[in-house]
């Protein structure tokens, strides 16, 4: 049996796929490891292309494009291995990544998931925004990562020595135990993109399971390769998902402040949006939320037989607003911010 099933969700990346697979196949020949595309029905010449220079490599056909979370869902029921590595296409990946990932999984049984540090493919030096040195949330929903809060990425001078934990990890670059990612049925397919990995990993942590990131892996990421940041339906998707995110797994005594005080939170981001002339995104911010109040009955049975009494007060939720501190009193690194983490968890990020 497969230990480790390295999957890439592909999705019209050929480019990417001629660029980055070279590497990934020479820098992850270690035992029990296999590498698997999964293919969201791409229109350009992507599956002609890996059948022919690839043959070697299993592929496996998707019937249409089911975005990035029913992708991976319908991909790995098919696939048997102890761990998941789920990668994104867009991801040069080093000498030795692999190892300390999965030496990692195997002497930390505690531990549902790992990540190792994603640094900028273009610039070397820096953290890479979609999950830089692990990821973390603050108390009204919103995620940032040691190394990025909001749009500032941080260069990577001081990269951490020993794994730390997280309170989520990069969908760009995951590993996770398969017997738990399916007992959890997996991503939910309602999320379509964005925001599903944090979703997944609060539902860990729910469960009494922990995250790492593993500093000893480092990958380089390019980034907005299918869905860049500034298309508005990113910006619909990143709102609509933050609000199931709450929604889903706040326990009740948290749950209607924070929607409350997220949705204020939303219309001042909508103005800001409309200041800048940003119309499009401006109408997705308000999409989101309609879409929202339609849609949350799917999610009340999920939470009534789901939410556990809720332990709100994970360590890593950082227990203050990140938009006031970022904009208002201009604590735009993630140093700034450590000292307001509970005295567990700045322990272990100093």
């Amino acid at each position: 049996m497969t230990k480790t099933a390295i999957v890439i969700l592909n999705w019209n990346g050929i480019e990417f796929l001629k660029k980055f697979l070279p590497p990934l196949i020479k820098n992850s020949n270690i035992a029990g490891a296999k590498i698997i595309i999964a293919d969201n029905a791409s229109n350009d010449e992507s599956v002609p292309f890996l059948k022919e220079k690839y043959p070697q490599i299993q592929l496996i056909e998707l019937g249409k494009n089911f975005g990035f979370a029913e992708g991976y869902n319908r991909a790995l029921k098919t696939i048997e291995a102890d761990y998941f590595l789920l990668l994104n296409s867009d991801i040069e990946v080093t000498p030795n990544w692999l190892d300390p990932l999965v030496s990692f999984m195997d002497n930390h049984h505690e531990f549902a998931a790992c990540a190792p540090v994603l640094l900028d493919y273009y610039h070397k030096n820096n953290y890479e925004y979609a999950g830089a040195a692990g990821g973390y949330i603050d108390k009204y929903g919103y995620t940032f990562c040691r190394g990025r809060i909001f749009g500032n990425v941080e260069q990577a001078d001081s990269i951490p020595s020993q794994p730390m934990e997280v309170f989520w990890t990069t969908g760009a670059c995951m590993m996770v135990r398969r017997d738990l990612f399916m007992a959890q049925e997996g991503f939910d397919s309602r999320f379509f993109a964005h925001m599903e990995e944090v979703d997944l990993c609060w539902r860990l942590k729910n469960k009494g399971h922990k995250l790492a990131i593993i500093p000893q892996s480092k990958v380089y990421h390019v980034g907005g390769g299918t869905l860049p940041k500034n298309n508005p339906f990113k910006t619909y998707l990143n709102f609509r998902n933050n609000l199931y995110l709450l929604y889903k797994n706040l326990p009740d005594k948290e749950l209607k402040r924070t929607l409350r005080i997220r949705k204020n939170l939303d219309r001042l981001s909508a103005i800001m949006f409309l200041l800048t002339f940003k119309l499009k995104d401006f109408v997705a911010v308000f999409k989101a939320h309609k879409t929202f109040r339609s849609t949350q009955h799917v999610y009340e049975n999920i939470r009534k037989e789901k939410t556990n009494s809720g332990n709100a007060l994970h360590p890593e939720i950082y227990r203050k607003s990140l938009v006031y501190d970022y904009f208002i009193i201009r604590n735009k690194t993630f140093d700034k911010l450590r000292d307001n983490f509970p005295d567990e968890m700045a322990k272990r990020i100093a």
